[in-house]
């Protein structure tokens, strides 16, 4: 059976706060956890009026506190701002905590513009260097307690402080070098179709190149989706265009909140001309669980990330109920439009 979970990127709409859009991620989680999704991933962005999520290790804590089932995790740090020690003891201290339920999923872009990414750095007299690969082998050591005994950190592992639990790790991407890391390296490989629709063919080189055995017995693949769903397939559609309007912008160098549907409508009638390049799988039920199922069959993937950003939280909530719905997931029933309030 095809397995869904949430990414969540904590969007702020136009008229609300930060704070607002991270209350609504807590609620979002709690509806998740019931409806039967598989895992819940947390984004990082840096810098940016839409998006409040700049620290996946912070809200994971107390995501998993509020649920009781669904893995919670980061979808996904971006290890090239952090030190590799650093995320294995935040991540492992998570497990500790929140034994067999949580993820690490490790990316590499910067989640932000390159201001912004300097800015994060701890260390400003020059750029950042491009050791990625050695970062991520660094981490795994950690996680592992893979490193030489003659080397410099060769205690650090053994005093993780949530030892002897440990994250999942999972390599994020969305080109053919990620997917050669991840395969080189065996570990599970989550592709995000919203930046990249053109996968299909860098994950089943990932299958080509995977190491069995070294960390998993067989390559697993999950893929990041663009997914909005309502009661028919106009509405949907309705609910997308705030969201195409606020790629419109930042295509243009242009950063806005999630805009209302109205003011999305008006500004695409008036302006929009240009494609958008991204896949988006947006409508009824029957229509959102078939283009899923024909995204998983593309890739030959066991399980979908599904990120929806809309301008209302209860439009947001109401459409993971109804893909959860079409799914059968357990847990699935009907819910108000609204949303709830924390449990």
């Amino acid at each position: 059976m095809l397995r869904l979970s949430v990414l969540d990127q904590s969007p702020i709409s136009e008229g609300s706060t930060g704070s607002d859009a991270l209350r609504n991620t807590l609620d979002l989680a709690q509806l998740a956890d019931r409806l039967g999704y598989q895992r819940y991933w947390l984004a990082e962005h840096h810098g940016g009026p839409m998006l409040a999520g700049p620290s996946p290790e912070v809200l994971i804590g107390p995501i998993a506190d509020r649920t009781s089932r669904i893995r919670v995790g980061s979808g996904g740090v971006m290890l090239p701002h952090y030190s590799p020690f650093k995320v294995a003891e935040s991540f492992s201290l998570l497990s500790g905590l929140y034994p067999d339920r949580i993820d690490l999923g490790i990316g590499r872009a910067a989640g932000t513009d390159p201001v912004t990414t300097f800015a994060l750095q701890r260390d400003r007299r020059q750029a950042g260097p491009d050791d990625f690969p050695e970062q991520l082998a660094e981490l795994l050591a950690y996680l592992e307690d893979d490193l030489p005994e003659n080397h410099a950190f060769g205690r650090l592992p053994k005093v993780l402080p949530g030892r002897p639990e440990r994250p999942a790790p999972w390599l994020l991407g969305s080109s053919m070098q990620s997917a050669i890391w991840a395969a080189e390296l065996g570990l599970p490989y989550s592709f995000a179709d919203f930046i990249n629709p053109q996968g299909a063919g860098i994950a089943a080189e990932y299958r080509k190149l995977f190491a069995e055995g070294r960390r998993l017995d067989a390559p697993e693949v999950s893929v990041g989706v663009l997914g909005i769903c309502a009661d028919t397939d106009d509405e949907a559609e309705r609910l997308a265009s705030s969201g195409r309007m606020m790629f419109s912008l930042m295509r243009q160098g242009t950063l806005v909140q999630i805009p209302p549907v109205e003011k999305a409508l008006r500004y695409l009638e008036a302006r929009e001309k240009r494609p958008s390049t991204r896949r988006a799988v947006i409508g009824s039920p029957e229509t959102v669980r078939a283009g899923l199922e024909e995204v998983a069959a593309e890739y030959g993937a066991g399980e979908l990330v599904i990120l929806t950003n809309v301008f209302d939280h209860g439009a947001r909530r109401r459409s993971y109920e109804l893909i959860a719905e079409a799914f059968g997931l357990e847990g699935a029933y009907p819910q108000s439009t609204t949303a709830s309030g924390f449990e």
